[in-house]
């Protein structure tokens, strides 16, 4: 291989490798969206209870037991939730939190507020 060839394989390896590293930064980036509360006593998706005073969500695709920083964007408020469950299966919500995070973060009586999430 020419020296000019392996100067250019080398180059693009490298940008190749920063393009990586740059979508895993964006993302474990805040993303932002809606997100309700539901309170079921049953099994969530992981397995185990439901507690409804527990800090926990549901997500359609993070690992259970990743753990998220939610802030509501009305208020202010913050949370951090353990993932636990699938959902939510409305359009338009990007998360579907427990009764006891949904009142930390002071939504209860509105059913649903906008938030922005980050993983922790």
């Amino acid at each position: 291989m020419k020296k000019t060839n392996r100067t250019a394989l080398v180059a693009v390896t490298m940008a190749a490798g920063l393009m990586a590293g740059a979508s895993t930064a964006s993302s474990a980036a805040a993303q932002c969206g809606r997100a309700s509360w539901y309170a079921l006593h049953s099994r969530t998706a992981s397995g185990e209870r439901m507690n409804p005073a527990a800090l926990t969500a549901a997500h359609r695709s993070l690992p259970f037991g990743t753990k998220l920083r939610v802030t509501n964007k009305n208020n202010g408020r913050s949370v951090v939730v353990r993932i636990n469950d699938r959902g939510p299966f409305v359009r338009g919500r990007v998360l579907d939190l427990s009764r006891g995070a949904a009142s930390q973060l002071g939504f209860i009586g509105s059913g649903h507020t906008a938030v922005c999430m980050a993983r922790v």
